[in-house]
């Protein structure tokens, strides 16, 4: 009976000190929940694969068979419209609908893979790799996040786009994380691959207070910026 009564505390003992061990572990582990993705899937018909790929060939000078990327970078952007719906109607079709400046390059529609709301709810559009017009001379290597809204994006998208950058860094071989304002940055560098010297327009998004509270987040990662000037 004591031999019993020994060998019963001694267990007990052994399973306290486990759950001592291992419960700030599983609690750890809850507070870092996966990151949540809903598929909201625009158009991605024939037509806009070949539009794709006349892009791929004419702008960045790379002939391929499927409208796929390797990327290396994550471009960060804000919509400039202020409802995720709205945002979707504009991205939804093959054809880009209005933009005279724009169309005189392609026809295709702009894009990204990711789309986020403003209450940091994130919507995949396209399947990561998809290759989607959203940064001159570096679509064919750079995957791209929206933002809706301007210059008032929000605490809850910061979260969100934090998420999304160490998602998709911990997937893929990413290198740099930049704001769209500093895309002309990369020209003269290796990966600028636009055909037509001219062809450039001004941008401001995502925001330089927006790029820094991300990139304060993400600093153990060590992607690299605009290779011109770091914030």
């Amino acid at each position: 009976m004591n031999l019993c009564a020994g060998l019963s505390l001694s267990l007990q003992k052994v399973f306290l000190l486990l759950f001592v061990v291992i419960s700030p572990l599983t609690f750890s582990v809850a507070q870092k929940a996966p990151i949540q993705i809903l598929d909201k899937p625009i158009v991605f018909d024939e037509e806009r694969k070949q539009l794709s790929l006349d892009y791929l060939a004419r702008r960045h000078g790379i002939k391929q068979t499927e409208p796929y990327i390797k990327p290396k970078m994550i471009v960060l952007h804000w919509t400039a419209i202020p409802t995720l719906d709205s945002t979707f109607n504009v991205f939804n079709p093959s054809r880009l609908p209005g933009r005279a400046d724009l169309q005189a390059a392609s026809k295709l529609n702009t894009a990204v893979p990711f789309l986020v709301d403003r209450d940091g709810t994130i919507y995949r559009l396209l399947s990561d790799t998809t290759f989607a017009r959203h940064c001159i001379g570096l679509n064919y290597c750079a995957i791209g996040i929206e933002n809706v809204g301007s210059d008032d994006l929000t605490n809850a998208q910061i979260e969100a786009n934090v998420q999304l950058v160490r998602y998709l860094k911990q997937k893929y071989n990413i290198e740099y994380l930049i704001g769209h304002y500093e895309y002309k940055d990369f020209r003269g560098t290796p990966l600028w691959k636009e055909t037509d010297p001219n062809y450039l327009t001004e941008k401001t998004d995502p925001g330089r207070t927006f790029m820094r509270n991300v990139r304060e987040r993400v600093k153990d990662l060590k992607l690299k910026g605009s290779p011109l000037q770091a914030e």
